[in-house]
């Protein structure tokens, strides 16, 4: 067994549940003639050991022979993917319509034609509730062959019936497939280099978009295909920093669910991912009331859907609530009280129980860095800002990479290091310039860095309500928006100015926000 298979068989293992665990050992016992079976031996060890010693699995399991060993693990894989399967087919109900079809097959085998068709018939009712359209294609043409080879006695216009039936599952999977890959599609270009920078990426994302944006009626889309249609929108509305309509597509595919609520209990992680776009849409649209009614909402999804809880969900939760929580703390300007939800996220970031991907890990890397850094802790800020620079995917998340480096000379600059400021403003210009990420932003305030060793004491405060003043208008530019969404550096120069906290600046921000807000309408808020 290859090292990669191992480490899979030792992550898999690892991912068990005590239930799962005691069930798998149950399940062996009863379905193998030996209770003695090495594999159970060869399991019962990596589950005590955490990790893999084949000369100690030789030394311990004396059974285990060195030349079957390779063998033996990739049996243990397999058994514990069938008892796993068994296990968890009552809560996935595309497991429980697989398993029919394989019944089916069974049946069919053994010349029980009628049988078959009966267990395909219920399977495709229960693909029909869950839109699962790609299996109910797939049991159609099962259908469709038992009743060209067989005399089934079926209804008389049943051909009819299953070529027509077919023909439909056909045009609403390949629309389907059209939707699923737009959003998809975005979704990449999105990971790739985030928000647009110019009005040449704008029109590439705009021109990428309407060209695979398939012709469609609304009110004839299924349950996926709106919920594929809300996706692109939202992405493509979020990537051109569009947030107002970001939010209404994202919200419309939160409220699809909500129409649909057995599709909710069916689609748990395609759920919370609506009720987090939503809830970003709402932190970038500064709307706290309504951000605060939809965590609440978020925070509730684990215990009323315990029951169909698995790994993966659990995974998802936590990463939403976590990022929620701490998107409120920016909006509220309470950084030093979010600083409480940081060591429990930090170890999960350090043991990566869940397998969180590179993606995530870098994006909470850097809003723990910017929890610090807005409580003053510069010095911890720098700490998770070199986890960002230090990572080894450079084609990953690019704008998170170059305002990762400007908020890590931001911070030493805080510190007085002068001379390590210098020698990071060289670095960080040719970052950026490779990355071709040069924005007005990036380019004032390297200068201003720059320059800071020549400008006298007295003069400091001045520089610095200049290049507020100049920031204040590069913000009203319609491409130059986008470094303030990462790192609300005019409110950094203000602290710097009025010689404050910045966290005390951006609270009394949100709550002169907060009191203007009394009594206005809520134009484009559905």
């Amino acid at each position: 067994m290859p090292k990669q298979q191992t480490d899979y068989l030792i992550q898999l293992i690892t991912s068990l549940t005590k239930a799962e665990k005691r069930q798998f050992r149950l399940w062996v016992n009863r379905n193998q003639a030996n209770a003695d079976v090495l594999f159970l031996k060869l399991f019962d060890f990596l589950d005590k050991q955490k990790k893999y010693d084949e000369e100690l699995i030789l030394k311990k399991i004396p059974g285990i022979k060195k030349r079957q060993i390779s063998n033996l693990k990739a049996h243990l894989y397999k058994q514990l993917l069938l008892a796993l399967r068994l296990q968890h087919r009552s809560s996935n109900t595309d497991i429980e319509i697989r398993e029919r079809i394989d019944y089916a097959r069974i049946l069919y085998n053994k010349g029980l034609y009628r049988q078959s068709l009966e267990i395909l018939d219920k399977a495709k009712s229960l693909a029909k509730v869950a839109q699962l359209d790609a299996l109910r294609l797939t049991i159609l043409e099962f259908e469709k062959h038992i009743e060209s080879q067989h005399v089934t006695k079926s209804i008389d216009n049943k051909a009819e019936q299953l070529a027509n039936e077919s023909i439909e599952m056909s045009k609403k999977a390949m629309r389907k497939n059209l939707f699923s890959n737009l959003a998809i599609n975005l979704y990449s270009l999105y990971l790739k280099v985030g928000y647009v920078r110019n009005e040449k990426e704008y029109f590439f994302v705009k021109e990428f978009f309407h060209s695979n944006l398939p012709n469609h009626d609304i009110n004839e889309l299924s349950f996926f295909e709106k919920m594929y249609l809300y996706q692109s929108y939202s992405w493509y509305y979020f990537m051109t920093q569009d947030f107002l309509n970001y939010y209404r597509y994202a919200h419309r595919w939160t409220e699809l669910f909500h129409d649909n609520p057995k599709m909710i209990e069916l689609e748990i992680p395609l759920y919370l991912k609506a009720l987090h776009n939503t809830l970003n849409a709402l932190y970038l649209t500064q709307h706290h009331g309504k951000y605060s009614k939809a965590l609440a909402v978020l925070e509730t999804v684990g215990e009323k859907y315990y029951q169909k809880k698995s790994k993966n969900v659990d995974s998802l939760l936590h990463i939403y609530l976590y990022f929620s929580r701490i998107n409120l703390n920016y909006m509220e300007g309470t950084f030093t009280e979010g600083l409480k939800w940081v060591p429990k996220l930090a170890q999960k970031l350090e043991t990566n129980e869940y397998n969180w991907d590179t993606h995530r890990i870098m994006v909470f890397n850097y809003k723990i860095a910017c929890m610090y850094f807005g409580s003053g802790d510069n010095e911890t800020a720098i700490d998770y800002l070199n986890k960002i620079i230090n990572q080894k995917s450079p084609d990953l998340r690019e704008d998170i990479q170059c305002f990762g480096r400007i908020l890590c000379l931001i911070a030493h600059f805080n510190l007085g290091n002068d001379m390590l400021v210098e020698y990071q403003v060289k670095s960080v210009y040719r970052f950026l310039t490779k990355m071709e990420d040069m924005q007005q932003v990036q380019k004032e305030i390297l200068k201003f860095i720059r320059k800071i060793p020549r400008i006298k004491k007295e003069n400091l405060k001045s520089e610095f309500i200049t290049l507020r003043d100049n920031f204040v208008k590069v913000s009203e530019m319609e491409y130059e928006k986008r470094p303030f969404l990462y790192l609300d550096i005019i409110s950094w120069l203000e602290s710097k100015i009025e010689d404050r906290p910045i966290q005390d600046i951006i609270q009394e921000k949100f709550l002169a926000r907060e009191e203007g807000k009394k009594g206005m309408r809520e134009d484009g808020f559905e």
